[in-house]
């Protein structure tokens, strides 16, 4: 039911016209599906949250078929990050089996963005959207209007479907992998702690090696994680070893050593494959997330929703993948000594 105004009738698009500042043929356009301006589509769609407003599903029947799109919309940080390109494939691939189209964008880790993009694509009137949050509150996203999942992390202050890999897990066996091979000062580079992510692997790192703050760098990107490599390996008793958090930091990392020359005597792990890993000298040993199977669980979830399911959400954690190579093997410089 919408909320009632003060005298006790319903909200009209007249109240979300008001509300919103826009004009009520805009309001008009927006409710029956037409696309619009993001920054004007948030602005209705946060009056229609305030006011509960509810369009009149039987008018509208009566003005056009209220008939599905055959599309869903998705909104993953980067579409140009190949772990999340990766994700969006097997989203893709669901979604071609049931005969429908994808629609994805790049929220920039800018939960307003986030909050633009989903109101643009609900107002295409797409089937149903998945969303990996880009951090914040994602309550704007309850609204009752399409079907939801989210992959990679979970949504906060929302019950929904989601999909996650085991960081936590992953980024303990990677920890335990080095310190099975003699290393015990292993440092770990994070992006922001913030990101669900991040707090996960650090989490699992730590729950591995305990707290050692002196080897830990975070908010990070791959334009600086060179400078903090350095600043690590240029410690009193620096890391023998280090943990990248996430595939841009991984590559960052990789050009830092080989600029150094101490790819042949710091150990590493990379969090996601990246392109010819296993092609470099030595090999970059990495924690796979499986990406693909992300995308094709969250896309399955979805659908299942689409289709009428309407009972609990559901969590569902893929499992990661330690793939050992060369750069995990190389022993600590004391052992080098024996």
């Amino acid at each position: 039911m919408g909320t009632s105004e003060p005298d006790g009738r319903r909200p009209t698009m007249k109240d979300v016209a008001t509300l919103a500042n826009v004009s009520l043929s805009t309001v008009s356009r927006f409710v029956n599906g037409e696309p619009g301006r993001p920054e004007l589509v948030a602005r209705i769609q946060q009056a229609i949250d305030l006011l509960g407003y509810q369009r009149d599903l039987t008018a509208s029947t009566l003005r056009r078929a209220d008939r599905a799109s055959a599309s869903i919309g998705v909104v993953v940080a980067d579409v140009g990050n190949p772990f999340f390109a990766a994700v969006l494939r097997g989203i893709e691939e669901v979604a071609r089996e049931r005969g429908s189209l994808t629609i994805a964008a790049s929220s920039d880790e800018d939960p307003g963005r986030e909050r633009e993009l989903a109101a643009a694509l609900v107002a295409r009137r797409i089937d149903g959207l998945i969303v990996v949050p880009a951090g914040g509150d994602s309550d704007h996203l309850r609204t009752g209007r399409v079907p939801l999942s989210f992959v990679d992390r979970p949504p906060a202050y929302l019950d929904a479907d989601t999909v996650l890999s085991d960081n936590a897990g992953g980024a303990a066996a990677a920890t335990r992998h080095l310190l099975d091979r003699g290393h015990t000062r292993i440092g770990f580079l994070g992006d922001h702690e913030r990101i669900y992510t991040c707090a996960e692997r650090l989490r699992g790192y730590r729950s591995a090696l305990g707290d050692l703050p002196e080897f830990v760098r975070l908010g990070l990107d791959q334009g600086v994680v060179a400078s903090a490599v350095a600043d690590l390996l240029a410690l009193p008793e620096p890391p023998t070893a280090l943990i990248a958090s996430q595939n841009l930091l991984t590559v960052g990392a990789i050009r830092a050593l080989r600029r150094l020359g101490r790819q042949h005597e710091v150990a590493f792990i990379g969090f996601d494959d990246v392109p010819l890993a296993d092609a470099l000298d030595p090999s970059v040993t990495v924690v796979s997330q499986q990406p693909v199977q992300l995308g094709r669980r969250a896309a399955e979830l979805l659908f299942s929703r689409i289709d009428g399911y309407a009972g609990p959400s559901r969590s569902v954690v893929v499992e990661t993948v330690l793939v050992a190579r060369g750069s995990s093997e190389i022993a600590t410089s004391e052992s080098r000594q024996r």
